[in-house]
This record gives C-alpha cells, structure tokens and sequence, in this order.
C-alpha cells in the first residue's frame, strides 16, 4: 500500500482536514454544547468501554482530538493518530490547555505505526467513510489490539439529498470533489452492514447502537440555534478480538 506522500488520494484528503483544523471545533456536531449532548456521550463511552478499567487506547483518526480527550478524561492511556498535521497541532493546543497526557502522532490510519497486540481498544469517529482501503483499514486496527481487545466505530449513513455545498463539508468540498469515487464508504453504510462487516474480519460479540439520544440532542440544539435541522442515521458499532 502506497504512503501518504506517494498516494494522491490521501495528500487531498490530508488537504481537506489540514485546512479546516482552525475552525473544525466550531462546525456543528464536532464538540459537545449541551447536557443532553453530554449525556448521549457519556452513556455511549460507557456503553463501549464501561466496566473494562484502565485501557490502553487509540484513537484512530483523531483530529482534534475529541474521542482522545473524551477517553484519557476517564483515565485511559491514550494515544491518538491522524495524517493531517493541523488537526494533530490543534488536539496537542487542547490536551495542553485541559492538563490531560495523551500521545498524539502523525501516521496513516491505513498503516498504523504500532507493534501488533498494542492496545486494548481501537476507536474511530467518522473516518471509514474518509478511508480509500477501509477493509484493509479494520484489519490494521484488529492487528493492533491484544486479544479481547475492542474495536469501535462511530459512524453515519449519509443522506445526499441534504448534502450542503459549502466548503466547510467535506463530501462537497473542493479537496474531495476528484477523489470521490476513490473512496468505497463516502456516503456512508448502514449500521447492520458494518456490524456484519466486523464479523467478516473475525470480531467476535459484535454488537452496536444506533445512538438515538445523541440525535435528539443534537436534532434540538439545531432548533435552538435556529438552524435547518437535519436527521442523521448515526451509530455506534463493536467487536472483541478472540482470546485465542
């Protein structure tokens, strides 16, 4: 598989993500505003992660930092890997500001950078669908989990009949615009597809959660904030790693 250098898919995603890293905290969804958002996410960490103790964790993916920050506040140990450089400053400047240790890298989601057997959990948060490999992609994040170990993805299935034509969305971007048919996941899947998809690559005790308290949270912050509401099929999906 090509590097980041030497794949021109994944230097136009890298573009994409390096420019809005500024501003990415403010666009809508990308950090928690209200008690019921606060909710929704505390129930959905505990749902994933509840009752396992201190993990070793990484955050796949992580942007500014968001899942990264979410699990080392809960006394994981964290490390948290993306390939654009922007976003990784922007997640060190909030680890930095919110006194929590967590180890952010740059590398490719596709070819992480860790011996196999490195972690107890891998958690994503909407990059299957940024991914030109993604089934490739899910075998590299099971070989980096020790056995029992616990994979977890957050993701959408997209409605393109709302997409918006902004430069702040990415599937509509200027970055993105040539390279869309590079990228078997862009609209999204539905949650029992990728729940399937985790049993194919050999998870065991496969399960998920279609997140609807996050989308009520967030369906009526979009009204306060007197927005045009828009209804996403989100969710939440796992699988453990065989013990042997």
């Amino acid at each position: 598989m090509p590097s980041i250098d030497q794949d021109p898919v994944k230097q136009q995603v890298a573009a994409h993500w390096n420019r809005r890293a500024p501003g990415f905290d403010a666009d809508f969804g990308h950090s928690i505003r209200t008690t019921a958002e606060r909710a929704a996410w505390d129930r959905i960490l505990d749902l994933v992660v509840g009752g396992r103790g201190c993990l070793d964790a990484l955050d796949v993916g992580c942007g500014t930092g968001f899942l990264s920050l979410e699990l080392a506040g809960r006394g994981h140990r964290v490390s948290g890997i993306d390939f654009a450089p922007q976003m990784l400053a922007e997640a060190r400047k909030k680890a930095a500001a919110q006194g929590v240790a967590v180890r952010f890298e740059e590398g490719d989601a596709e070819q992480l950078p860790f011996a196999e057997g490195s972690f107890d959990l891998v958690m994503t948060r909407h990059v299957l669908w940024t991914l030109p490999h993604p089934e490739q992609a899910i075998d590299e994040w099971i070989r980096v989990l020790r056995p029992g170990g616990r994979l977890a993805a957050m993701d959408s299935q997209f409605d393109p009949s709302v997409l918006e034509r902004s430069p702040q969305n990415a599937r509509s971007s200027a970055e993105y615009a040539g390279i869309g048919d590079r990228l078997p996941f862009l609209g999204g899947r539905p949650q029992s597809e990728i729940e399937a998809l985790l049993r194919a690559h050999g998870l065991a005790d496969v399960g998920g959660d279609p997140v609807a308290d996050l989308v009520e949270a967030q369906l009526k912050r979009m009204t306060e904030e007197g927005m045009e509401t828009r209804v996403r099929r989100r969710y939440i999906v796992w699988g453990d790693k065989p013990k042997s």
